[in-house]
């Protein structure tokens, strides 16, 4: 690209450790940026230590990560990153994780503090503390005029741990429409149920997570036992997608009589993964504690009806009853149970079905990144228009 041509674009820098890679974080950052570097009004830089090259639209600069002694992680990445936002000089810089400074942070977890203290519930190691530092440091910055938190959820826990911060918004995640419409959904959804051995009567309730015990399988469980407990007869089974303790969620399951109900696939590839939506009827995720969930948004684009926690960020998307279920308490097998048992109302799953897919329509990945160019555009506007 010639220079003068060059000269005359917005230069921004998205601030990521990974970038591209595998995490809910990575993914948005990735998505974001790779549609907002086809705008010929930006010049488009990545500060990464790892990342996944997409295009040729982005430049990459690699930022080093100390990774021993370990309280020195993210210190370590933003003092680096800081040196190399003040060689740079970018016009703005949008951090998807903790440095020093930056015009624009997206929130992808809650304060550092509070996720260490109220979700895990440990005591703060010297990582912990020198983490929460740096987040301290960015959040109090009078560079950053804007913090984005990826739900409601997430926004409420940020502002109770920075009461003086002014402009928080919400903006969620998005998700590829297109990655799941295919002219052969419907033949692979039988295909897959045959290779599963699941009956054509039987509602397939998806259950998909890398970490079962977070993402509360224990909850999910339990009220499918409640369920069988009350209408014995009814076909249904679970797939559970992904990666955890097999054993210990096999023994749980024979425990509540619902083993030969349970099937459990391991966790998938992408393309396998979006099969195993469309095999399905019902999604749920009772998760203790979750800022978003993207799984929610895949699965209403697939398009299935959610059952979700109230603890779950993605249920602001969520309309009760018309697009899917909010549980007030993950614990609540009882109040689950009643849902699954009125979601094996084929005619009503399948009218919720659509109105999921509704719902997610409005967050396609593009509808996301014209959001951001927005955001991008107000920040870059001569502070005397307002």
């Amino acid at each position: 690209m010639p220079t003068d041509v060059r000269r005359n674009k917005k230069k921004i820098a998205v601030v990521i450790p990974k970038y591209g890679l595998v995490g809910g974080a990575e993914q948005f950052a990735a998505e974001l940026t790779e549609r907002i570097a086809r705008n010929d009004v930006y010049e488009i830089h990545v500060l990464a230590n790892r990342w996944k090259v997409l295009s040729d639209r982005v430049t990459f600069h690699r930022i080093p990560i100390i990774s021993f002694p370990k309280f020195l992680t993210t210190a370590g990445f933003a003092w680096f990153a800081d040196r190399k936002i003040r060689a740079e000089g970018f016009d703005l810089v949008h951090a998807h994780d903790r440095i020093f400074s930056a015009d624009v942070f997206t929130m992808h977890g809650i304060p550092h503090r509070l996720w260490i203290e109220e979700v895990r519930r440990r005591r703060l190691s010297l990582y912990d503390r020198a983490t929460a530092r740096v987040e301290e440091r960015l959040v109090r910055n009078p560079r950053c005029r804007l913090f984005l938190a990826v739900s409601s959820l997430a926004r409420e826990r940020f502002l109770r741990a920075y009461p003086e911060a002014t402009a928080v918004e919400v903006m969620h995640p998005g998700v590829d429409l297109d990655l799941y419409e295919s002219p052969r959904k419907h033949a692979s959804r039988g295909e897959t149920r045959l290779r599963y051995g699941i009956g054509p009567a039987e509602t397939v309730i998806l259950f998909v997570s890398m970490n079962f015990e977070v993402k509360g399988l224990d909850h999910v469980l339990a009220s499918l036992s409640a369920l069988r407990s009350r209408e014995p007869s009814r076909p249904w089974r679970l797939l559970v997608v992904g990666r955890g303790n097999l054993r210990k969620y096999r023994q749980i399951a024979e425990g509540l009589k619902i083993k030969d109900r349970v099937l459990f696939t391991g966790a998938l590839e992408r393309e396998e993964l979006v099969r195993m939506y469309w095999t399905a009827d019902l999604f749920c995720m009772l998760s203790e504690f979750d800022t978003f969930g993207l799984t929610v948004l895949e699965a209403m684009a697939s398009p299935l009806p959610v059952v979700v926690s109230a603890r779950v960020g993605a249920k602001d998307l969520v309309r009760e009853g018309v697009n899917g279920f909010v549980v007030e308490h993950p614990g609540d097998s009882g109040t689950t149970a009643d849902i699954f048992a009125r979601m094996l109302d084929g005619d009503r799953r399948r009218q919720m079905a659509g109105e999921a897919l509704r719902t997610a329509s409005t967050h396609s990945w593009e509808a996301v990144s014209q959001r951001m160019l927005a955001v991008y555009e107000r920040l870059l506007a001569p502070r005397g228009r307002g």
